[in-house]
C-alpha cells in the first residue's frame, strides 16, 4: 500500500507524463513545418511519412523566400500595420475601460451591454459595409482599413474592465479629495498600475493584427501593400499545386515576430504583477 505522500507522488508524475505528451502533440507539427522547410526536395514532393529529421537538410526554400527582398517589403507593411494597430487597440481599450469601471455617467450598464453585443456579431457580416465604408471614403489599397478597425476592441475593453473593477477605488477617491482630475487620476495612479493587462493586449492585438487574412485580401490588391498571410498564401507552382517547402519557410519566418513579441511581453508581464504591489489581492 502506497502512503500519501506515495499517491500524491504517483498522481503528480502521471499528470506530469500526460502534460508532456500533450506538450509534444502541440509542438510536433510546429517542429515537421521546420522539417518540410530543411527538406531540399520538399517542393517536389511532401515527404512521407512525415519525420521530423530532413533525409537532405539544405537551406534553399529560404533562399528562395529571401532572394528578391518582397518578404522584407511585406514585414514592413505587416509590422507598420500591427505597430499602429496595437497603439489604437490599447489606447482605446484601456480608457473605454476605464470609463465603464470607474466613471460615473448616464446609460453606463447599457453602453456596456451594447459592447458586449458586438462581440456576437461575426466578422463576415460586418465585412460589406466596412468595405463600403472606407471605399466611399477612397481608403481601398492604403494601411489605413487595416488600422483603424482596431479603435473598437470589445474583448479588450471588457478585460480592462474586469482589471480596473479589481483595483481599489480607495485610490481613486484619495486622488479626488486631492483635487485631482479624471485625466489625472487615469495618467497617473491607475495607468501605471496597467502593465500586466497592457502586455496582454498587446500581444493579442499584435498577433490578431499580424495574422490577419480575410480583411486585407478584401482591401488589398496592390502587390506592394501585400502582408505576411497575403505573401505566404502566394507560392504555388504553374500548374496550381502548393510548394509545400517554400511555403512552410516563409510560415517559420512568418510566426517568428509573434513568438519573440510574446516572449518578450511574457517577463513584462510576470515582472509587472511583482512589482504593482497588488500580487496578493
Amino acid at each position: 500500500m502506497l502512503s500519501a505522500t506515495g499517491k500524491g507522488k504517483l498522481l503528480g508524475g502521471l499528470l506530469f507524463l500526460l502534460l508532456l505528451g500533450l506538450g509534444v502533440l502541440m509542438v510536433y507539427p510546429f517542429l515537421w513545418m521546420i522539417s518540410v522547410s530543411l527538406e531540399r526536395t520538399s517542393n517536389i514532393a511532401v515527404p512521407f511519412p512525415p519525420r521530423l529529421i530532413p533525409e537532405q537538410f539544405s537551406l534553399f526554400n529560404y533562399k528562395l523566400v529571401f532572394e528578391n527582398g518582397a518578404l522584407f517589403k511585406t514585414y514592413a507593411n505587416s509590422s507598420i500595420i500591427a505597430l499602429f494597430s496595437v497603439l489604437l487597440s490599447v489606447s482605446s481599450a484601456l480608457l473605454a475601460g476605464y470609463a465603464f469601471s470607474k466613471g460615473e455617467f448616464r446609460g453606463k450598464k447599457l453602453l456596456f451591454f451594447a459592447v458586449l453585443a458586438t462581440m456576437m456579431i461575426p466578422f463576415e457580416a460586418r465585412l460589406i459595409p466596412m468595405f463600403s465604408m472606407f471605399n466611399d471614403l477612397g481608403m481601398i489599397n492604403t494601411k489605413y482599413p487595416l488600422i483603424f478597425p482596431a479603435i473598437i476592441n470589445a474583448l479588450g475593453i471588457v478585460l480592462v474592465k474586469q482589471y480596473f473593477d479589481r483595483l481599489p477605488e480607495g485610490l481613486r477617491e484619495s486622488a479626488k479629495i486631492d483635487g485631482a482630475n479624471e485625466f489625472t487620476i487615469f495618467f497617473r495612479i491607475f495607468a501605471p498600475l496597467t502593465g500586466p493587462i497592457t502586455a496582454t493586449l498587446a500581444i493579442l492585438a499584435f498577433q490578431d493584427s499580424w495574422n490577419s487574412f480575410l480583411w486585407p485580401l478584401v482591401v488589398i490588391n496592390d502587390q506592394d501593400m501585400k502582408t505576411v498571410p497575403l505573401f505566404l498564401s502566394s507560392f504555388s507552382s504553374e500548374n496550381g499545386t502548393r510548394l509545400m517547402g517554400v511555403t512552410m519557410a516563409t510560415a517559420a519566418m512568418s510566426i517568428l515576430p509573434i513568438i519573440l513579441v510574446f516572449l518578450f511581453l511574457q517577463k513584462y508581464i510576470i515582472r509587472s504583477i511583482a512589482l504593482s504591489g497588488l500580487k496578493g489581492e
